[in-house]
């Protein structure tokens, strides 16, 4: 069964084969010896020093990354704009809603784009807010969000800014010259790892400064203890072994820029496959992820019906969210998959079709 979800993924044999490894205690050298190797390689994704920046794991889904960075890199007295235009926007707003941080959302359509000249109104609306929060790769719909745009105002405003990169970390390019202090991703998505290893790459002068709203997931006592070659709780110890080997195939595969390459090919032979047969992506590729597209649901044909039809021919689809999912179904090229699995797919489809 090949996964199109997005996340967890259809693992390599190679990745697969690293969970067959010897058990290992968490207490003892060789442990810490790997918890090393899987920083400086998440590091090294996007050539980041660590003289300036740490990453810091921790063991459960992203969103576990995206709590502990929120949670932890909101001092005290701040206030989070946050960028809602989805699931996940609206997710963040959750957190800081729980943990009693003050925020502002600037709310938008599932269907829209980020509004950059509101977030300007808002930021200059609001000398309280210290930091924004957005999604990069909204996978509600596959949008893509403009967050060099988004940065700008952050440098403009001389506020930091925090990313939710949970499905576009070693996939879509990120830059961090500008005011971003953390982004928070994880293993099972573009990395190709399994699930149960996630992790916050932040400034350390942004975890020097970190509240302490959290027990599990408290960013900067994590951080603190895997600099010293500790950790403080059990972590999901053959869950770190994929994610050395998936970054190790990862770097082999030419890095970010190579797994954008390799996603972009699939998704235009998924695209392009569907269009043949009247199936309309939801947006342009130049406002899509390369990881994932939505597409429209063809006229007399429920998700139920596409699901079901394409799992029987060994591919998992994903159903539209909320209340799109009557209108879309969307289709992730993560994972260990490749061309010929695509023409496969899209033979599946005009099969289902009568084409």
């Amino acid at each position: 069964m090949l996964l199109l979800n997005p996340g967890p993924v259809t693992l390599s044999e190679r990745v697969r084969q690293s969970l067959l490894q010897t058990d290992l205690c968490h207490r003892e050298s060789e442990f810490f010896d790997l918890q090393d190797e899987a920083r400086e390689r998440l590091l090294g994704v996007y050539g980041l020093a660590p003289a300036q920046w740490s990453a810091v794991l921790m063991t459960g889904s992203g969103t576990a990354a995206l709590e502990s960075m929120i949670a932890g890199l909101v001092p005290a007295q701040g206030k989070l704009l946050i960028v809602q235009n989805g699931v996940y926007g609206e997710r963040i707003a959750q957190i800081a809603a729980q943990y009693g941080i003050g925020h502002a959302v600037v709310r938008h359509e599932w269907m829209e784009a980020p509004d950059l000249a509101r977030l300007d109104a808002a930021l200059g609306a609001d000398p309280a807010i210290t930091h924004v929060a957005v999604i990069h790769h909204e996978t509600t719909t596959g949008r893509l969000n403009d967050i060099a745009g988004i940065d700008a105002l952050c440098q403009q405003h001389g506020k930091r800014l925090l990313v939710d990169a949970v499905s576009s970390f070693g996939a879509e390019a990120i830059d961090f010259g500008g005011n971003i202090d953390a982004v928070a991703a994880t293993a099972n998505k573009c990395l190709h790892g399994v699930p149960g290893a996630a992790f916050v790459i932040a400034r350390r002068d942004a975890l020097a400064n970190a509240a302490s709203r959290t027990y599990y997931l408290d960013i900067a006592r994590l951080a603190k203890l895997q600099d010293q070659r500790n950790t403080p709780f059990t972590p999901s110890v053959h869950a770190y072994y994929a994610l050395v080997e998936a970054l190790r195939e990862h770097a082999e595969e030419g890095g970010w820029q190579g797994r954008h390459q390799r996603y972009a090919a699939l998704a235009e032979e998924v695209r392009s496959g569907l269009a043949a047969l009247g199936i309309e992506a939801l947006w342009p590729a130049a406002q899509s992820s390369v990881v994932l597209r939505a597409y429209k649901l063809p006229a007399g044909v429920s998700y139920e019906q596409l699901h079901d039809g394409l799992k029987a021919r060994g591919f998992v689809i994903y159903a539209g969210q909320g209340g799109l999912s009557s209108q879309l179904f969307r289709i992730s090229t993560m994972g260990a998959l490749h061309a010929a699995d695509m023409h496969r797919l899209v033979a599946g489809f005009r099969e289902l079709l009568g084409k």
